[in-house]
């Protein structure tokens, strides 16, 4: 019997930029996460009343850069403007950019990248590495909810 699940696993292009405020962790990678991850999305998730301009607080948008050694994992979500940043947040300038965007859901989301590589690969899209870009990580919150969407967005050369 097939589970059900959220996910729909739908692949395609946007275009998008983000002003974001947020925290973030560096920790060993692959081995401290999903746990560093899910731990600084908790603590920012307890300060987001400090922040007075924020357009969604049920949108948490999570930029990282990860090697084989560490990744940097944000917990962020999107501003009107850079203008009030909390002491002990960061505020991050993501330009207006292409990417691959696919939706699965907290459940999924190593299948979610699976997939959206190999849709990726098919297509001919490569990734663009760093060069003032992210992978992201968007995540839809819901109260009480076991499953919620997440859309992974991979920034495109």
């Amino acid at each position: 019997m097939e589970v059900k699940t959220i996910a729909t696993f739908e692949c395609e292009i946007v275009q998008t930029g983000y002003e974001l405020i947020g925290q973030s962790i560096t920790a060993n990678f692959p081995e401290s996460f999903p746990d560093a991850a899910m731990k600084v999305q908790m603590e920012f998730e307890k300060r987001l009343d400090e922040l007075v301009n924020c357009k969604n607080k049920h949108v948490l948008i999570s930029p990282y850069m990860s090697n084989d050694i560490v990744a940097t994992y944000f917990a962020c979500v999107e501003v009107e403007s850079l203008t009030e940043i909390p002491e002990g947040m960061i505020g991050l300038m993501l330009p207006m950019m292409k990417y691959a965007k696919i939706s699965c859901s907290n459940k999924t989301i190593d299948q979610g990248y699976s997939k959206l590589f190999a849709w990726m690969g098919e297509n001919g899209y490569k990734q663009k590495l760093y060069d003032r870009s992210f992978p992201i990580e968007v995540f839809y919150l819901e109260d009480n909810a076991e499953e919620e969407v997440v859309e992974i967005l991979i920034p495109l050369q």
